[in-house]
């Protein structure tokens, strides 16, 4: 049974790297408490208190007002050159004054308006500019003032940086009063420096101090800045939050999967490198106050989603959602266009109309959810994704335009919705399936054969194929279903590695190929040729992903048939027929030429077999290919088989040589009939 520490007192302890899963956390005060590398998956943390203990509190108060001191007396540093330029008899020194009072404006400008980032880009290049003057001015021995401006420019930001985290730091951690306290702190060391230093100067002085005060209050207006909004000047936020995690709640490396933090307080918590699949943090406090590493936390757009569940009509495209919990959560008319929702928790979240188009969603539980009207053109799912008691009337398999707002619906009949459980079995058919997508050159008779001898090599896969789809004018998707312990990679790289090779033979050779292997294969390529050329040969259509799939009477055609799971083509099979008829609609004098033909190709392969090999593929064709020769080099030979062929036809034909080259040699001289 797992332990329970609900509502204990934990603050400082150490649960680095046991093993904690399902262990109740709940209403505990767990400051400071080292979770580091701990498994603590599905742990039950809601109404837990994280964060800083009093000691590490008391040590950042020390370090805020340090700062604060040392960043009162840098600014009062740079407001005292300045000072001293200004008054300084020297015209040059005076104009170098002049230039860092329009260059602090500038920088105090762009830092407001835009961002400290962005002004520090003027600052350097104010500072190259400077440099630049005071070496074209350097023969007048007054060069001293490039070195003044950068002095002090440094000395400002300087004082600035300290003086923001300082201010951050006592705003997120001590409250709004506090702030006064580090404020007094930075003046007070301004007010020493500007006595104590350069002060020989009445006027110098009282500058220092009044330049010293501005940059203390752009350094608070930053500080304050950096907490609330997220998007401005973010590596200034991670150096106040990092310092205030120091000694907080210690989450990094932790497996938090189906882990519950619903009601607590995060403030100084980490969460680096941890696992947070399905992590819940509905109603949490201070989520923005947390150290997030490289999880989905540090995405700020989706904090408010997590900690509510209110995400109606929210603009979530290609986001990293990965594991996110969003159970019961209402995404309805949101858009999650290309984004990865892999292993979320969608657990009676409310889809409706939401727009899944291309997203990503292996593993994903959608047990309960509500999916009525909801977009799923190219969507991800795969035999992870769990379906379980969805509640959906009806789904669109493409977005809507302005010509066809309502595409694709599903029931394809307006007037009919999904039954209860139905949805699952609607999706249910494209989960276990091999899809075989060709794009360039498409060859029915090499994909016949390579399909042929995949579902032979793999029968533990029970392939069967369950669809084609013809894709643009020359790409075809052929789909097939598989168990479910089938590797699919492994089979699509196989089989496309034997299409390959077939691909690149001539056609005289994948005919003979087709011919020694039986009529099944023949059968898939009329099917293939069939699809290519007429696509509405299967008359419904199932719009999940831009397929078309076999209509019921087509699937039972193909179930009849042992090809891999079977494939028949009636128009195939009638051929077949009609030409098995002709041989009994030929005259007595036919037959009579027929068999004289078919015995001297008999006693050709008999000899040429006696003699070479017929072991392998290769070895067999060459033999073939020697027959051939024997009979093109013999014109009254040749016009005898051409004239055999035509009058009984090339089935016929065959009945009557006892040959098991037969297939391959009649495949090879099938086209002399049209030539002649």
């Amino acid at each position: 049974m797992p332990q329970d520490f609900s509502h204990q007192n934990l603050r400082g302890r150490s649960f680095k790297g046991q093993n904690l899963v399902g262990v109740n956390f709940s209403y505990a005060d767990i400051q400071g408490v080292d979770f580091s590398g701990a498994n603590l998956r599905g742990a039950n943390f809601s109404c837990t208190k994280t964060g800083l203990q009093n000691n590490w509190r008391t040590c950042l108060a020390v370090i805020c007002l340090s700062l604060a001191l040392i960043s009162g007396v840098i600014c009062a540093f740079a407001g005292g050159y300045l000072g001293f330029l200004l008054v300084n008899p020297n015209w040059l020194n005076r104009a170098t004054g002049v230039f860092l009072i329009t260059g602090f404006a500038i920088f105090f400008t762009v830092g407001i308006s835009k961002s400290l980032t962005d002004a520090f880009y003027v600052l350097g290049l104010l500072v190259i500019l400077a440099f630049i003057g005071g070496v074209l001015t350097s023969g007048s021995g007054t060069g001293s003032g490039a070195g003044y401006f950068a002095f002090s420019m440094i000395g400002m930001l300087t004082g600035v940086i300290l003086g923001a985290i300082a201010i951050a730091e006592a705003w997120d951690l001590f409250g709004t009063f506090s702030v006064l306290g580090v404020l007094v702190s930075t003046i007070l060391g301004a007010f020493i420096y500007s006595t104590m230093g350069r002060g020989a100067v009445v006027e110098a002085r009282f500058l220092a101090l009044v330049f010293a005060s501005v940059f203390i209050g752009f350094s608070t207006y930053i500080g304050h800045r950096i907490l609330k909004n997220h998007e401005i000047d973010k590596w200034m936020r991670t150096i106040v939050i990092f310092l205030a995690t120091i000694g907080g709640t210690n989450f990094r490396n932790a497996n938090l999967t189906d882990a519950n933090f619903t009601g607590s307080v995060l403030l100084s918590t980490d969460f680096r490198k941890a696992n947070l699949t399905r992590t819940s943090f509905h109603k949490v406090n201070q989520l923005d106050r947390i150290l997030p590493g490289f999880t989905y936390l540090q995405n700020t757009k989706i904090h408010q989603l997590l900690i509510t569940g209110q995400g109606r009509e929210q603009q979530l495209e290609r986001q990293d959602l990965r594991g996110v919990n969003l159970q019961g959560a209402n995404l309805a008319d949101a858009s999650f266009i290309g984004a990865d929702l892999s292993q979320a928790n969608l657990q009676d979240a409310d889809l409706s109309r939401a727009k899944l188009v291309q997203t990503q969603l292996d593993g994903t539980d959608f047990t309960g959810a509500i999916l009525t009207g909801a977009y799923i053109e190219d969507w991800g799912i795969t035999t992870d994704t769990k379906f379980d008691g969805v509640r959906c009337e009806y789904v669109y398999m493409r977005l809507p335009t302005q010509d066809n707002p309502d595409p694709h619906r599903k029931p394809d009949n307006r007037q009919e919705v999904f039954a209860d459980g139905e949805f699952g079995d609607f999706i249910q058919p494209i989960f276990d399936t091999l899809d075989l997508y060709h794009n360039q050159g498409v060859d029915p008779r090499a994909i016949a054969i390579s399909f042929k001898e995949l579902a032979e090599n793999h029968p533990e896969a029970e392939l069967e194929i369950v669809a084609m789809e013809k894709r643009g004018q020359d790409k075809i998707l052929l789909r097939a279903k598989t168990a479910t312990h089938a590797d699919k990679s492994e089979l699509s790289a196989e089989y496309f590695t034997t299409y390959n090779q077939l691909h690149t033979l001539a056609q005289q050779e994948l005919q003979a190929l087709i011919a020694e292997k039986d009529s099944r294969i023949s059968d898939l390529q009329t099917m293939v040729m069939t699809a290519l050329q007429r696509p509405s040969f299967y008359a419904q259509t199932y719009q999940n992903q831009g397929d078309t799939v076999m209509s019921e009477s087509a699937k039972q055609v193909f179930h009849n048939n042992q090809f891999g799971g079977g494939l028949v083509n009636a128009d195939t099979v009638t051929g077949q027929q009609i030409a098995t008829g002709n041989i009994n609609n030929n005259s007595p004098q036919q037959r009579q030429n027929l068999a004289a033909a078919a015995a001297e190709i008999q006693q050709l392969l008999n000899q040429l077999s006696q003699t070479n090999p017929t072991t392998t593929t290769s070895e067999k064709m060459t033999v073939v290919a020697k027959v051939v020769d024997e009979i093109e080099s013999n014109p009254t030979l040749k016009a005898r088989v051409v004239g055999a062929l035509k009058a009984g036809g090339i089935e016929a034909f065959k009945e009557m040589i006892d040959h098991p080259l037969v297939n391959i040699l009649l495949a090879s001289i099938d086209g002399w009939q049209e030539a002649e």
